[in-house]
This record gives structure tokens, sequence and C-alpha cells, in this order.
């Protein structure tokens, strides 16, 4: 008798199981990130564009961006605006909360500085 290659039909469902939870949790976690990347790609362009600007034109155009960009975790007022030489620093942090299943969820930690 030959040995018998392949996958057993419980391999095979434990496989499925982990693919399927893999992939739930990606596409919940997916939009959390790319909501954080767009917002660190808006404050780096704002400190970039407006180098000698004020407080609160910087937080204007952070306005300005979010409303086109459709950021909602944070908003201007969220942001820390400081000074470093001839350069504007502006960072942010915040917690997302992701529900995933049940009473379970999933917290994600979000900072971002515009000089990294």
């Amino acid at each position: 008798m030959k040995n018998q290659r392949g996958i057993t039909l419980i391999g095979m469902v434990v496989t499925a199981i982990v693919i399927v939870i893999v992939a739930v949790l990606g596409l919940k976690v997916a939009p959390a990130y790319i909501e954080y990347l767009t917002a660190r790609k808006a404050i780096v362009a704002i400190a970039r564009g407006n180098s000698n600007a004020t407080v609160g034109e910087v937080r204007y155009a952070f306005q300005l961006r979010s409303a086109i960009d459709n950021i909602d975790v944070i908003g201007p007022a969220d942001l820390e605006v400081t000074k470093e030489g001839n350069d504007i620093v502006i960072s942010f942090a915040y917690a997302k909360r992701i529900p995933l299943f049940s009473n379970i969820s999933l917290v994600i930690d979000f900072a971002a500085s515009s000089n990294n």
C-alpha cells in the first residue's frame, strides 16, 4: 500500500475557520488604519505647506482638509501644534475601539507626528 498524501476533512475545516477569522479581523481593522494614514498624511501636508502659520491657521487648514478627506476620528482641537526651529510640528494621538463580536472589542492606540 502506498502512503496517502493530502489534507483531511478536519484539517481542511480548521484551516478554513482560521482563514475566515483572519479575513474578518482584517476587514474590520483595515478601515481604522486607512483613516489613521489619511489623518497622518493630512498633518504632514499641512506642516510642509504652512511653515509660518499660527496655531489657529493650522487647525483651520486641518478642518478644511478633514472635510475633504472625511477624517472623523480627530478634530482640529485634538491637534498638538508646536514649533521646532523654523518648522511646525503637528501631532495627534487617539484610541480606536473596534467591536469584533458580542462583547469583545479590539483597542488600537494611534499616534502620529508630522516630523517623522
